[in-house]
């Protein structure tokens, strides 16, 4: 037969769970808008009345109260590794649309003042002087249009430079960051092993990792494995960052300019240990393939655009003659080797006299007689719609600019709705519901008051028993 008082302990029991539960639902109330935080279910279980009963045992004992079996969290595995994958595709995308973006603000096409403009004025120019060759303004013009040209090439270099710049030392804090969230996940694992083993619930702490995971996934696109005592071994590609309580070191290499940027020596993630490359993905995935792909493509092909406009301007005025009747130099050049880039591109010729614009040379004590022929003016006038000509060549280069970045600005908004229906789907896992938790409120508040309930009325028949009985007859 149950003992009188073991009723006492059942409604304990039922006490101490309803009050655990009552504890979650505040918990999970209270940090309803806490970032990263995974709502807690609490998992009751109902305690045995004999946990080893003998063979003829007659025993009415149906139980011995409910206990706190866990508290649960509400994630889904599949959807958290999931939504990595999706934040670290779309911090990749939408770091690539944000570069794209910058460079076509660089060269700001089309409008009035961008580098097309300024060839057609400068062509215009030519046309000018073919018209009216006697008149010194026009070369001066002319000399002014050019230099305007040869700046704005100057300019837009320096622009990709300084986005190259910018990108490398945000690569730079972006490694350190790495670093810390590896340190910070390995120690967690170290707090959350301890915390299991011991029987203890580590919930938040499993929350924050949670968060630091996220975070470096959408900076390297790190993906993670789960371990039975409650670790996460990271992983960069296929070489592991954090394992156990064990982490590895990553440093950037390359060049810190894109002058000194070569395809032999690229901006590059590698292990501090083995000094082999890193393969990422997320933000620094897309800033490696902006210094090392995009930039110094359009780079190149702005070089060669000013490669091309020294060439054929410079062809045709060393074979023609200036005012003077002299033979004609060079109009552009580049640096101190010769070399002309959009960097170096600069104007050769300062003086109005100097511009060659005549196929012959007629020496006349009269300068006005001294060279009547516009013929190298005229040709000049007409480079600017040549299909080999230098605004052919940036006309073809912004055109693959365009399409290449309005294909990334496609492709992040239909990434960034994929990760949306992901996050959506995870917040109906972890997310906390304040109408369920009010339910939840109500039902243990209930629970309790009738366990209270339980214990008073136990406690008025133990009165009885005690206090009362036998006292019949004295």
């Amino acid at each position: 037969m149950a003992s009188s008082f073991g009723g006492l302990n059942t409604a304990l029991t039922s006490l101490y769970a309803q009050r655990r539960g009552l504890d979650i639902t505040g918990q999970n109330i209270a940090n309803a808008n806490t970032e990263g935080y995974t709502r807690q279910k609490v998992r009751m279980q109902s305690q045995t009345g004999s946990l080893n009963p003998g063979v003829y045992a007659t025993t009415t004992q149906v139980g011995s109260g409910v206990t706190v079996s866990s508290v649960e969290r509400g994630r889904n595995e599949y959807l958290e590794e999931r939504g990595r994958t999706e934040h670290a595709n779309s911090s990749y995308l939408a770091t690539q649309k944000a570069s794209y973006e910058q460079i076509e603000s660089v060269m700001a096409e089309p409008s009035d003042t961008a580098l097309q403009a300024r060839l057609h004025d400068m062509w215009d120019a030519w046309n000018d002087v073919s018209n009216n060759w006697q008149d010194p303004s026009t070369r001066s013009a002319l000399i002014e249009r050019s230099q305007t040209v040869a700046v704005t090439l100057n300019d837009t270099h320096e622009s990709l430079a300084s986005q190259f710049s910018a990108n490398r030392t945000q690569a730079e804090a972006f490694v350190s960051q790495v670093n810390n969230l590896a340190g910070r996940i390995a120690d967690m694992n170290q707090q959350i092993v301890v915390a299991n083993a011991s029987g203890l619930e580590a919930n938040e702490l499993l929350d924050q990792r949670d968060v630091a995971v996220m975070q470096l996934s959408e900076l390297t696109g790190a993906t993670t494995q789960s371990k039975t005592n409650g670790s996460v071994n990271v992983y960069l590609g296929t070489a592991p960052l954090v394992s156990d309580f064990v982490t590895r070191e990553v440093e950037l290499t390359g060049p810190p300019t894109l002058a000194a940027w070569t395809e032999d020596t690229p901006i590059a993630l590698k292990w501090t240990d083995t000094d082999m490359p890193v393969t990422t993905g997320g933000q620094m995935g897309a800033m490696l393939d902006t210094m090392n792909t995009i930039i110094p493509g359009i780079s190149s092909q702005l070089d060669e655009v000013a490669r091309t406009l020294a060439n054929k301007v410079n062809s045709a005025v060393t074979a023609g003659y200036d005012f003077n009747g002299d033979e004609g130099t060079p109009f552009f050049e580049g640096d101190e080797n010769g070399v002309i880039t959009a960097g170096s591109i600069s104007v050769a010729i300062t003086e109005a006299d100097k511009v060659p614009f005549s196929v012959e040379s007629r020496k006349n004590p009269d300068p006005l007689l001294a060279a009547v022929d516009q013929g190298i003016a005229d040709q000049l006038s007409e480079t600017g719609v040549s299909s080999d000509g230098p605004d052919a060549l940036y006309q073809t280069m912004i055109g693959q600019l365009g399409v290449a970045s309005q294909a990334s600005a496609r492709r992040s908004d239909i990434q960034d709705a994929v990760t949306d229906q992901v996050d959506t789907a995870r917040q109906a896992e972890s997310g906390v519901n304040l109408d369920e938790e009010m339910t939840n409120l109500l039902t243990f508040q209930r629970g309790y008051e009738a366990a209270s309930r339980v214990l008073t009325t136990i406690d008025s028949m133990l009165d009885q028993l005690i206090n009362r009985t036998g006292l019949v007859g004295r």
